[in-house]
């Protein structure tokens, strides 16, 4: 049982970093209508902006993992404003061709920069882990935990019970409606593109410390993203967060009683078998971003 409960703690730990990528992608999808390909590439840009915020700019670790956040945020207004704006109302496949493009275009980037060795992300935290009864976490471990359900919380709640979450949910039931109330369609766009841009830069600042930073990194948890967003429900924000504690705890079990070789395969196998039953995703409503 302990060993049990071990793994469905790590799981947790993953679970929500995933959630934080699903919650990110599902936004840009759900009101955008934008299949963001490059979204595993800010995951990768918050994992090398914070390792530069300590190596760099000698920050400490945690105004790093800020300056990670800003950086998502900020590039992600950045591509929305000057490479999707223009293409709004164009195919959905010219808009995915140019998010290809985007994806191609950062992984290079960042191999042209960091080169091709991966970077370890120092951090302030003991490696002694805590122990409670038969179970032990590393503090670095709790502090992502923490974080991501901090993240979570906040998206939850910036949505939900903010006014530019209810103009972000006036524009996606009816954006030529919710012009004419003043809300500023534009602005939401690029600001919701943004905002999942900036999660996806904290997923990666925070797995980024506990593993390590490399070029591709972001090609899996791309993958991971589409996985969580589908398995939840397409541009539903609950069902990206349930979606993503499911993934991770999938994958932590899998390692702990299959092998960890096949950790990714595991969570993927669990999700085809969710969505045999269930093709629209365990949370798919009518109502998106909600």
């Amino acid at each position: 049982m302990d060993q049990l409960l071990q793994h469905l703690l790590n799981g947790l730990v993953l679970g929500g970093t995933y959630a934080l990528l699903g919650i990110g992608l599902t936004l840009i999808f759900g009101l955008m209508d934008v299949v963001n390909f490059a979204h595993g590439e800010f995951y990768s840009l918050g994992a090398y902006a914070t390792f530069a915020g300590l190596s760099l700019a000698d920050l400490n670790f945690f105004a790093a993992l800020g300056v990670a956040i800003v950086c998502g945020i900020a590039l992600g207004a950045l591509t929305e404003r000057v490479l999707l704006r223009p293409l709004r109302g164009h195919s959905i496949d010219t808009v995915m061709l140019v998010m290809i493009g985007v994806w191609i275009s950062m992984q290079n980037g960042e191999l042209l920069l960091w080169g091709g060795v991966a970077k370890s992300i120092a951090h302030p935290f003991p490696t002694s882990p805590l122990t409670l009864g038969g179970l032990s976490l590393a503090p670095l471990r709790l502090f992502v935990l923490a974080a991501a359900i901090g993240l979570v919380v906040g998206a939850h709640l910036l949505v939900h019970r903010t006014r530019l979450g209810r103009a972000m949910r006036a524009t996606f039931q009816d954006a030529d409606t919710a012009a004419l109330m003043g809300v500023r369609i534009h602005r939401i766009y690029t600001a919701t593109f943004a905002i999942g841009s900036g999660l996806a830069a904290a997923a990666g600042a925070l797995l980024g410390s506990v593993f390590i930073a490399y070029p591709s990194m972001g090609d899996l948890a791309s993958l991971k993203a589409f996985s969580v967003v589908i398995l939840g429900g397409l541009g539903n924000i609950g069902g990206a967060t349930v979606g993503g504690l499911v993934l991770g705890i999938a994958e932590e079990l899998g390692a702990g009683y299959v092998s960890s070789g096949y950790r990714d395969a595991v969570g993927f196998v669990i999700i085809m078998a969710v969505l045999l039953v269930r093709p629209s995703g365990l949370f798919a409503r009518a109502e998106r971003v909600g």
